[in-house]
């Protein structure tokens, strides 16, 4: 989908997302020292909101124009000052090393376009600096709920990990998330790497 469906999509309701962190976002970062952190695929930024609140300096980035206006209102209806850009990934380049975490929630693109988004990504890590990848898994099609439907766009904790040249992985696995009204969990990929400090 294009920015103007999205801008459609986070036009049509209050919150499309939830104003919560994601719980697998939460659950890995909330033990890591602040610094300066870049979410990419933003969204209405729920989990660049909390990591502002955590104390990161926080760069929150997507291509809805009408997500990042949503977000800036709910940070500062919070308090919490962030960065907020209006961009497309397969365009916009973090600073390289200039990132003590990526974030890359729920991005689902075509196999090329998400290559260059998580090359991107890695190389924007400063030594020591954490990468986390969550998205809607493969299984998800056949044993969960929700979340795209072309098995094309779709993660698997073996793809994301092997996508991330340079980095050590240090959690790769599918992870099951309640959804609200479904009588099945929904399936997650969850991928968590550091670029390994310099020698």
């Amino acid at each position: 989908m294009d920015a103007s469906t999205w801008d459609d999509r986070y036009a049509s309701t209050e919150l499309l997302w939830s104003a919560v962190p994601n719980r697998f976002v939460e659950a890995e970062l909330a033990d890591l020292p602040p610094g300066r952190a870049v979410d990419l695929a933003a969204g209405e930024g729920r989990n660049a909101i909390w990591l502002a609140g955590q104390g990161w300096e926080v760069t929150a980035v997507d291509f809805s124009a009408v997500a990042v206006e949503k977000g800036r209102r709910l940070a500062e209806a919070v308090g919490v000052a962030l960065d907020w850009v209006v961009a497309d990934l397969l365009e916009y380049e973090p600073e390289p090393g200039g990132f003590d975490l990526v974030l890359v929630a729920y991005l689902h693109l075509p196999a090329g376009e998400l290559d260059t988004v998580l090359d991107r990504a890695a190389r924007a890590l400063v030594p020591g600096g954490v990468l986390l990848v969550v998205g809607h898994d493969a299984e998800n099609l056949r044993h969960g709920v929700g979340g795209p439907q072309d098995p094309a766009v779709l993660h698997t904790p073996e793809g994301i990990a092997a996508r991330l040249p340079g980095l050590r992985v240090e959690r790769a696995e599918r992870v099951r998330r309640p959804v609200p009204d479904a009588e099945r969990e929904a399936i997650d990929t969850l991928v968590r790497a550091y670029r390994p400090p310099s020698r």
